[in-house]
């Protein structure tokens, strides 16, 4: 099996491999003794993604899957997803799997062989990538900046709701939309993400596959079930912020280019509490957290009731080294977090036991 298809299984010809390779998802989930590599892969890509907003292995056991299992857990991840009874699991899926495409994609078209000549078959290319999508004739490279065709550009753009895509103050050109590269790149994502979420939850699953993956199921139910947050907070009082939130903070202000999770951790921490882009993108600046990219993980992680997703919990937080209280070399002392598992619950607290907090909205 080819690396290129396990960096990026949504791929019709990574598809093509698993059907070539005479493997059935039955034959997986239900072998007999250890659970198959592929399931617990697929169990972790969703766990990841609903949890962490990304399906990246964890870096302590990145090399720890094969090409086959890490290829397909891809099905397996799928058929999880639509099994799982989750609030939105398919749309927090389907991003997070976007998400983590997007990451490596940019970096493939930043370094093509990445210094590692003998890898160049596991990075992808952006012709690649426009004829995966059907667009190597709607996208036309004009020096520094690209032209896409109105109709496609309009497909792709109608799921972004900053006022950027919007078509009146785009500027056009026979016909087509010019984009700056990074714009390209964020079309590429959308494009990815519907890719993924196409045909989800899927509408049939044999009983033998169903019944194979009743445990995984039930593992995935019960970590997501050990978070019991309240979701009637909507006030934005950074002073009471978590110590894991406000390091985060203090560092978008700062201009740093967050990591992913680390980015991810505080857009949903804020989107729970009721903080819209304008507001995150208020209160971060755009440096450390680029507008353009804050409005997409914006509109994928929040709907009108707040945040899909959870924030990671401080457990997943510490593993990160992103818990200042578990910080080995300069721990910060913090009595609360000694009591609590989540950062929204410290949130609610600390609110609870203030006297008169002030909404970051109104000061």
């Amino acid at each position: 099996m080819d690396p290129l298809h396990a960096r990026y299984p949504f791929l019709a010809a990574a598809r093509e491999s698993v059907r070539s390779a005479d493997i059935g998802l039955a034959e997986i989930v239900v072998s007999e003794g250890d659970r198959h590599p592929a399931v617990e892969r697929g169990r972790q890509r969703v766990r990841r993604a609903l949890i962490d907003g990304t399906v990246r292995p964890p870096e302590d056991a990145e090399r720890r899957w094969g090409t086959s299992a890490e290829l397909l857990s891809y099905p397996v991840a799928r058929v999880l997803v639509s099994l799982l009874d989750a609030p939105g699991a398919v749309e927090k899926y389907a991003s997070a799997e976007a998400d983590t495409a997007y990451e490596r994609f940019t970096s493939d078209l930043e370094n093509p062989d990445d210094g590692l000549k003998s890898t160049t078959t596991s990075a992808i290319t952006l012709d690649d990538l426009l004829a995966e999508f059907d667009l190597a004739s709607a996208v036309e490279q004009r020096g520094e900046n690209y032209r896409m065709a109105v109709g496609d550009y309009l497909a792709l753009s109608s799921g972004l709701s900053a006022d950027e895509w919007r078509l009146p103050v785009r500027q056009l050109a026979d016909g087509t939309v010019v984009l700056k590269e990074a714009e390209l790149h964020e079309l590429l994502r959308e494009a990815t993400r519907r890719r993924i979420a196409e045909g989800l939850p899927l509408a049939q699953v044999p009983d033998p596959i169903r019944e194979g993956l009743t445990g995984v199921i039930e593992e995935l139910e019960d970590t997501f079930s050990e978070v019991e947050l309240a979701r009637d907070i909507d006030t934005l009082a950074p002073g009471q912020f978590p110590p894991c939130m406000s390091a985060l903070l203090e560092r978008a202000r700062d201009g740093e280019n967050l990591e992913n999770h680390s980015e991810f951790a505080l857009v949903t921490f804020l989107a729970s509490i009721g903080a819209d882009a304008e507001d995150i993108a208020a209160l971060c600046g755009t440096e450390g957290l680029g507008q353009r990219a804050l409005q997409y993980r914006v509109d994928r992680i929040a709907d009108e009731k707040g945040s899909q997703f959870a924030p990671p919990t401080c457990a997943t937080m510490a593993a990160y080294e992103e818990c200042p209280v578990a910080d080995e070399d300069d721990p910060t002392t913090d009595e609360r977090c000694a009591e609590i598992t989540h950062p929204l619950v410290y949130y609610e607290e600390a609110l609870a036991e203030a006297d008169g907090v002030t909404d970051w909205r109104e000061a």
